[in-house]
């Protein structure tokens, strides 16, 4: 029911990406989490565009984020051969708690939060000093069901795999050839520590995906 043409889905993203590619805007920009979203997108992003118009950001918060999924982003910018920059924001965060009334550590989503619009800020940043577009990461299961941080990971130009499943954005991650432990990793936007995608929604993506297509996809009635 979910099944793609691997192929073809890489083709039409990629004239999709090119036909955005435009002067003034010089390249991409992608934040690189070491997930399989993030992966997926930057690969795509190489396999259009080529190596030299990709920029990652890799922006972990030592507090929450696990050393792995550092490694794991690191490994994906070596691999396309695309400058990235290792920019810790833990910081930045504290920055924030160091200079604004009633903030608490313990307000586990405004701070999950705070860390997506942080991330958000950076991206647009190095877009902005290197006329670049900010390339979203984004699928569609989590957009459908609202997943995302307003403002935060929401706030991109452009979603190339914002038609996409999450179980098909794995089977594409697999055609890709993207390492096998960033296909088999449980999803997770890292907003605190421990956070687990499918542990907080309650359902497994492989269960709420075919759901999803037969309510949005083939319009069954409720």
């Amino acid at each position: 029911m979910l099944e793609i043409n691997a192929p073809v889905v890489v083709d039409v993203i990629s004239r999709f990406l090119r036909q955005h590619l435009s002067p003034p805007i010089s390249g991409v920009v992608v934040g690189l989490s070491g997930g399989l979203d993030s992966t997926v997108t930057a690969y795509l992003c190489v396999n259009a565009l080529g190596s030299e118009s990709v920029l990652g950001l890799i922006m972990p918060d030592p507090e929450v984020t696990p050393k792995q999924d550092v490694d794991d982003a690191i490994l994906v910018a070596e691999r396309l051969g695309i400058k990235y920059y290792l920019i810790d924001i833990s910081r930045i965060i504290k920055a924030f708690s160091n200079s604004i009334p009633n903030f608490s550590f313990e307000a586990k989503v405004p701070v999950g939060n705070l860390r997506a619009r942080v991330r958000m800020c950076l991206l647009y940043y190095y877009a902005n000093l290197e006329g670049r577009m900010v390339v979203g990461t984004g699928d569609k299961s989590e957009l459908l069901l609202g997943y995302f941080t307003k403002y935060g990971d929401g706030g991109v130009d452009v979603l190339p795999i914002g038609d996409l499943y999450k179980t098909q954005v794995r089977m594409l991650g697999k055609y890709l050839g993207i390492p096998e432990r960033i296909i088999k990793k449980p999803s997770s936007p890292r907003l605190w520590k421990g956070h687990l995608a499918e542990e907080e929604l309650g359902l497994t993506y492989d269960i709420i995906d075919p759901i999803l297509h037969l309510l949005v996809d083939e319009e069954l009635p409720v």
